[in-house]
């Protein structure tokens, strides 16, 4: 009942904020760091994830909770006499494609309580302002919402050529002295401001070194996402709208994810224009394309014997001829994600070969579900299928490697999945049609 009346206070306050940044675009919200209070931040602790990694301090969900209310109210008093400081900020590294690492931020666990509580109040502000180009980390909207949507627009419009884009090292450049003036633009409170300013200079631990960032928020910082969107909003989407589609002479079209973009143009012209203008752009931002990922391609119903194709948001976007005879937009799996997908699987069962049966089968069909669900797409089965059976491929191989004996024979093995039901490809997608009322 408790956390019920915690959470109704924090979205009747939040809902006021969205109603007035909604109503009137010009105006600049002032006392929002007395919003970060004792009430945001239990809502905030409702939210934060109990099992993710501890910070540098090394506190745990599990620990903070023994006593939670005290440490909330000790927490609350540090931000209201501005004595809360920011603790480094712990780098570890992911598995990012083969032979790749992409760098990872953990913030201490107080942190992303108060991350988390701004970056509410960021998020309720700035949706507001947001274009409908932008699908990445927002309330609501998932990946497959752009797809779906890209899809539709490139089959529907006359399109010819895509810039297939990415940004270089997005969230390491990112510029603080653009970051407050954008966010000045909605927003008059300097203590709110110089809360976000110290999560972005916090330092970074790695390797027992502290370094200071100059630029930048580090990825896996809970306000580090609005924080993209609110940079990209004014560096790219507005500028897309309000400068190079009025300038067009054809139809022109952006679909943002993150720091990944792709634009469609009508005329070759204007796609290489766009290429040329994008670059210093960016530059103005400190921000730059990356040159071996960033292309101009022919994209066109009208010439598919060019065989071209993109990559987007794991997708690989190819125009074919459906079995009617119409010219449809072809998504499959892309390539690099497919083989990812089957090394992720293939180390998660070598490490896990030798728990229990059950516990193995339960999140096989738990990894298998979450793949059809996002590669699902109608067109795919053959790519969903090839990851099912390379799947099966590497369980059998190392479930027979969980003593010195043989474990299962191929038909034994069919069995024990049979058994266990485990999931066979599927698409997901529902036709089009079935979205029509």
């Amino acid at each position: 009942m408790l956390n019920s009346r915690i959470r109704d206070h924090v979205q009747t306050s939040l809902q006021g904020i969205a109603k007035k940044a909604k109503e009137d675009k010009k105006y600049r919200f002032y006392d929002l760091y007395r919003m970060i209070n004792r009430i945001s931040l239990k809502d905030a602790w409702l939210d934060v994830n109990k099992d993710a990694a501890s910070g540098v301090d090394k506190v745990t969900a599990v620990e903070y909770e023994e006593n939670l209310a005290a440490n909330i109210i000790n927490l609350e008093k540090r931000l209201k006499e501005k004595r809360y400081k920011a603790k480094l900020v712990r780098r570890v590294y992911i598995p990012k494609g083969k032979n790749k690492l992409r760098p990872l931020g953990i913030p201490a666990l107080e942190d992303k309580l108060v991350q988390l509580a701004a970056a509410k109040i960021l998020v309720t502000i700035f949706e507001q302002d947001f274009l409908t180009c932008s699908w990445g980390y927002r309330p609501g909207i998932r990946i497959l919402d752009a797809v779906k949507d890209i899809s539709k627009t490139l089959m529907t419009g006359k399109f010819g050529y895509i810039v297939d884009a990415d940004i270089k090292g997005f969230f390491d450049n990112i510029n603080h002295e653009w970051m407050v003036q954008m966010l000045e633009q909605r927003i008059n409170d300097k203590a709110f401001i110089r809360l976000i300013q110290k999560w972005l200079k916090a330092g970074i631990l790695e390797d027992n070194e502290v370094t200071h960032p100059e630029t930048g928020t580090p990825q896996g910082g809970i306000v580090s996402p609005v924080l993209s969107n609110i940079y990209l909003h004014y560096v790219l989407d507005l500028w897309f709208e309000k400068v190079i589609k009025p300038n067009c002479d054809g139809q022109a079209y952006i679909c943002r994810y993150a720091d990944d973009f792709v634009c469609a143009f009508q005329y070759k012209r204007e796609a290489e224009a766009f290429y040329d203008k994008v670059k210093t752009r960016l530059k103005k931002f400190s921000l730059e394309l990356s040159e071996e990922k960033t292309k101009v391609i022919s994209f066109s119903r009208f010439r598919k014997e060019e065989c071209t194709s993109f990559v987007f948001l794991g997708f690989e976007f190819r125009w074919k001829v459906s079995r009617n005879g119409n010219d449809i937009i072809w998504k499959r799996t892309a390539k690099k994600k497919y083989k990812l997908a089957l090394s992720r699987f293939t180390e998660w069962i070598r490490k896990s070969r030798n728990k229990r049966i059950n516990w193995i089968f339960k999140r096989l069909n738990m990894k298998l579900r979450g793949h059809y669900n996002y590669y699902g797409v109608i067109g795919n089965i053959k790519r969903l299928t090839d990851y099912f059976n390379g799947v099966m491929r590497l369980l059998f191989k190392w479930l027979n490697r969980r003593s010195q004996r043989r474990s299962f024979n191929f038909h034994g093995f069919r069995e024990l999945c049979k058994h266990f039901n485990v999931a066979r490809p599927r698409i997901t997608e529902k036709p089009v049609s079935a979205y029509v009322s």
